[in-house]
């Protein structure tokens, strides 16, 4: 019996070896899953809903969407340019799909494919939901993850689209 108690030993190490490895590599499979391939679905759905309400003329509701309402108007964005930018005078909204979203800082950008009205790019604070307008020449997230900037190539490309 001698070096069976060894043995036994090996066998516990390896056994707990195994579970380490496998623990830490679910742990990363599951980190890169929620942080790159599904992140920001609260946001993309903020955007959704904006889209939605576009389709449905309700204007009012699309503007409170930016954090603006009759009672409290936006000093920097009101309502007649709201309209400009997105009412029946503009190019209408009949079809869109959200593209997807990257965390920028304080916010998400979110790209959109808004059919005829072109793609377009919003900003959505993760705070308050609230959305606006990204900067002049404010594309792309000035701290751009790579990881993230790749899988939304892949998924661009799986889509058929090119990402800009």
């Amino acid at each position: 019996n001698y070096g069976a108690a060894g043995e036994g030993r090996r066998r516990v190490v390896r056994r707990v070896a195994l579970w380490t490895v496998s623990t830490l590599a679910l742990a990363g499979i599951l980190y890169f899953v929620f942080h790159f391939v599904i992140p920001n679905r609260g946001e993309k759905a903020q955007v959704r809903k904006f889209f939605q309400l576009l389709e449905a003329r309700d204007y009012k509701q699309a503007y409170a969407m930016w954090g603006c309402t009759d009672a409290k108007p936006c000093r920097d964005y009101p309502l007649r340019l709201f309209m400009e930018d997105w009412g029946p005078q503009a190019v209408p909204v009949t079809t869109f799909e959200v593209l997807d979203g990257e965390t920028c800082g304080t916010g998400v950008i979110v790209d959109v494919d808004a059919g005829k009205a072109g793609d377009k790019k919003l900003w959505v604070d993760q705070k308050s939901q609230e959305l606006g307008s990204l900067p002049p020449g404010f594309d792309t997230c000035p701290h751009s993850n790579r990881i993230y900037t790749f899988v939304r190539w892949l998924r661009y490309r799986a889509q058929g689209r090119t990402y800009r």
